[in-house]
């Protein structure tokens, strides 16, 4: 039994979910969001929360079931407090800054490198080798960061690079004479 998906979804104050069918839908005070459930399980509204079970007792069906629940109680956490990722650019010259719809990134390249901001995520450099990376969609947040990331991973020599806030970057040992 799947500890995570036996508990109910509770609805905090302000927040209401409808099921239609797989898809769950949430209101909440930061915006709507949806999310389509595999077939495996059933999600239904029960005293005041979102319930999801598996279908049958197929190892599949128990493997969706904890999945599944999580994808509904990220809808609720993202339509109440929303979800932030936090970036450190390090290296000399390397720095950021939003400039309308666009974030500018500076990253020792020959060029700019100009990634345009998606609908629904919000980026605020408070420094410019800081930022911050918030909406309500967690999937969202974590491919913009993770897309932010990848034009300069941290290298292992110096440590230069895109990280996440907290990252430990093994390093390695330089030449020797």
């Amino acid at each position: 039994m799947s500890r995570i998906g036996k508990k109910p979804v509770a609805l905090p104050k302000g927040v209401t979910a409808s099921v239609d069918g797989q898809t769950v839908k949430v209101k909440g005070p930061k915006g709507e969001l949806k999310v389509t459930l595999v077939p495996e399980v059933s999600v239904s509204m029960e005293d005041g929360g979102v319930v999801v079970a598996p279908r049958e007792e197929m190892e599949n069906a128990r493997a969706m079931w904890g999945l599944s629940r999580t994808l509904v109680n990220n809808l609720v956490v993202g339509v109440t407090e929303g979800f932030t990722s936090k970036l450190e650019i390090q290296g000399v010259g390397y720095r950021a800054a939003v400039q309308g719809k666009n974030l500018n990134l500076q990253l020792g390249f020959s060029h700019d490198v100009v990634y345009p901001i998606p609908a629904g995520i919000a980026i605020t450099a408070e420094k410019p080798t800081m930022l911050t990376v918030t909406g309500i969609d967690k999937q969202l947040v974590g491919q913009v960061a993770a897309e932010i990331r990848a034009y300069r991973k941290p290298e292992p020599y110096k440590g230069k690079g895109v990280r996440y806030a907290g990252e430990y970057v093994r390093r390695k040992e330089g030449k020797k004479k």
